[in-house]
């Protein structure tokens, strides 16, 4: 079985590249691919865009780490 596989989300917040902001960590959002700034950010515009969208989880683009975040939990998923 053969699919095409998922494209890595483009590694930039573009909330904070329009407003000239630099970010921390860069979030992405599991239900429609939209990628933001961490909550220790400036901006915090994964957690923004989970607010106005209710989208839950959020998994980090940061190499060194291997979790999501569920905001409405507010729980780390970590594999198992």
């Amino acid at each position: 079985m053969s699919g095409t596989p998922v494209p890595r989300p483009r590694e930039v917040c573009e909330e904070c590249l329009a407003l000239g902001h630099e970010w921390v960590r860069l979030r992405w959002c599991m239900t429609c691919g939209n990628v933001g700034c961490c909550d220790s950010s400036r901006g915090r515009h994964a957690h923004e865009h989970h607010v106005r969208t209710g989208h839950p989880i959020a998994l980090s683009l940061s190499p060194d780490e291997s979790w999501a975040w569920c905001y409405e939990d507010e729980v780390f998923l970590v594999e198992a």
